[in-house]
């Protein structure tokens, strides 16, 4: 096999077409009511065009994967190759993504756009400023932090406790200078000195609402709700208090526009919306996926992180707000990944090792079992590397077949859509097997909200159970009093294991799920349970991906990947 350039090197020898070309495919007239080109290569879809698609019969796969290691899984790639594979067979079929935040662009990660021969395009612009919608989300959330501490200035009418402000400002970037800040330090009469702290823009309330809304009057609406502060009384404060949801929404107008690119195979996809799985419920927006399912026959989408974090949310959190449903979920895999989770050193990886490979296969066996409680068809997707062996895919064949589950061994990275066939026909098969009155939520609204955290730490974890101070089973109380006691649970916790130790592998069982913080996202209409010492404003690695990011000397982006 000759070598493979480097993803932006690939991206820039693509056959880009005018994305006009793109939508005609999926029957979209080039008409301004449809959509509004963002340059050539990027759109906007039009609200007032989407209200007038009719619904179909179409089928939604969720794509999802073990837990992350620094192996790589590749679950962005898989959505785009799959959804390539899926038009290779002859099936119409549209990616739906999440947007790159700038925090991972330059931290750990890179780009986010796939990779390889899976790439959605124009893959910079895509993985920087894009069509400014983080950019927006960002201004939205600030703007009303600017407004509680004005209000507060100019004699605090609502009688706002500035000890009991529980809203914080945000940026897009990994900033962990930022974590507590001291604000109103200038010597004002009406300034009151007080704690603060930053969040990363994914992580923000209303990153979470522009992805659960589904039209502006909804997102106008959910804003409005957001609890921003207590009185000293305890009494709520919410946005709507501060005449803030329409100044917010009015940022938001156009960023709630779904945005339209395309594959490197010129099929459809849409990126919109970005909260992070760890921190957040991981899942592009409602506007996007339901577009696409009034557009195509075949959607596929993805949930952040593992299966256990971001399709857990994808399928007790978005399904729920939005009443969807997938009909195939696909596991992605690498035998890298799963050797590190049986014990086997990053370095040492490239080499077979059967029983290395044997001891990791249990954290595949959890999320497909994890799946399956929901009532859904699993496909398991090995993404497949050069330094795999013959003897090791036949292990983890013999071992999903075992379980009554079909794998197909993918060379999308190298191969694109070509290299995703096989799975394209496992997954028709998979959603012409599923049965829609199969599928359950883990937990019923009902439940308490205890026993909703509970219910996610055994099931889905394997732990014995949860561990919280007086005072955070108080405040849950409280939540349940005030009438917030049927929202859903967004568990913040390590995407590195199924437990709170990001170094304990594998699928361990008989953990402790420790709950060091609750937080009432009344907007959003859930309930973040922080776990374990997860940050809500990540830190920079000790060398960022942002120090091999340059412009040349043809003024072309380098070092993204």
């Amino acid at each position: 096999m000759s070598k493979i350039g480097s993803d932006i090197e690939i991206a820039r020898e693509a056959k880009i077409k005018p994305i006009g070309e793109v939508l005609a495919k999926l029957n979209i007239p080039d008409d301004p009511f449809a959509f509004s080109p963002m340059g050539r290569h990027v759109a906007k879809l039009n609200l007032e065009y989407i209200s007038t698609l009719k619904e179909k019969k179409s089928n939604l796969i969720l794509v999802t994967a073990i837990t992350p290691t620094p192996a790589g899984e590749g679950k962005t790639t898989t959505s785009v190759g799959l959804s390539d594979g899926l038009n290779k067979i002859g099936k119409q079929s549209v990616v739906c993504l999440r947007e790159p935040s700038l925090g991972p662009s330059f931290g750990m990660k890179g780009g986010a756009a796939g990779g390889g021969y899976a790439q959605v395009i124009p893959m910079e612009q895509i993985n920087l400023h894009f069509t400014g919608d983080f950019h927006a989300i960002t201004s939205a959330h600030n703007l009303l932090s600017a407004l509680i501490d004005n209000h507060i200035y100019w004699g605090n009418k609502l009688n706002i406790d500035p000890e009991k402000i529980v809203w914080k400002r945000v940026v897009d970037l990994n900033d962990r200078g930022l974590r507590k800040i001291k604000i109103n330090l200038e010597k004002l009469k009406s300034n009151i000195p007080r704690d603060d702290s930053f969040d990363i823009t994914v992580a923000s309330e209303v990153m979470a609402i522009f992805c659960l809304s589904n039209n502006l009057k909804d997102l106008e609406e959910k804003i409005g709700n957001i609890t921003v502060a207590y009185t000293k009384d305890k009494k709520p404060i919410y946005a709507k208090d501060l005449n803030a949801q329409g100044p917010m929404t009015v940022l938001l107008k156009e960023a709630i526009r779904p945005n339209a690119v395309q594959t490197l195979e010129n099929n459809l996809a849409i990126v919109h919306g970005g909260p992070f799985a760890n921190i957040a419920h991981g899942c592009n927006s409602i506007l996007a996926t339901k577009t696409a399912l009034k557009l195509s026959d075949y959607v596929v989408t993805e949930a952040g992180f593992g299966a256990d974090l971001g399709a857990e949310k994808f399928l007790n959190i978005k399904c729920r707000e939005a009443n969807i449903q997938p009909d195939c979920v696909v596991l992605v895999a690498t035998i890298r990944a799963l050797k590190m989770h049986g014990g086997i050193e990053k370095d040492n990886l490239k080499k077979e090792n059967l029983e290395g490979l044997k001891k990791g296969l249990p954290n595949l066996e959890r999320h497909i079992q994890n799946i399956k409680k929901f009532g859904l068809e699993v496909v398991v997707a090995i993404n497949h590397f050069v330094t795999d062996t013959d003897n090791e895919v036949k292990v983890i064949q013999e071992y999903c077949s075992k379980m009554g589950i079909k794998i197909s061994l993918c060379t999308h990275w190298s191969n694109g859509g070509e290299g995703t066939k096989d799975l394209a026909m496992h997954v028709v098969d998979a959603c012409k097997k599923n049965k829609k009155e199969n599928f359950k939520y883990l937990y019923s609204n009902e439940m308490n909200i205890l026993k909703k955290i509970e219910t996610i730490a055994k099931e889905i974890y394997g732990a014995n159970g949860i561990e919280l101070e007086d005072k955070i089973k108080e405040q849950i109380k409280e939540i349940e009093r005030a009438g917030f006691g049927k929202f859903p649970i967004c568990i913040a916790k390590t995407q590195y294991s199924f437990s709170t130790d990001p170094k304990l592998k594998g699928a361990p069982s008989g953990h402790t799920l420790s709950v060091r913080e609750v937080r009432l996202s009344t907007g959003a209409k859930f309930i973040v349970v922080v776990c374990g010492a997860i940050m809500t404003m990540p830190g920079l690695p000790r060398v960022p991906a942002a120090n091999s990011i340059k412009l040349n000397k043809k003024g072309e982006v380098e070092g993204l990947f």
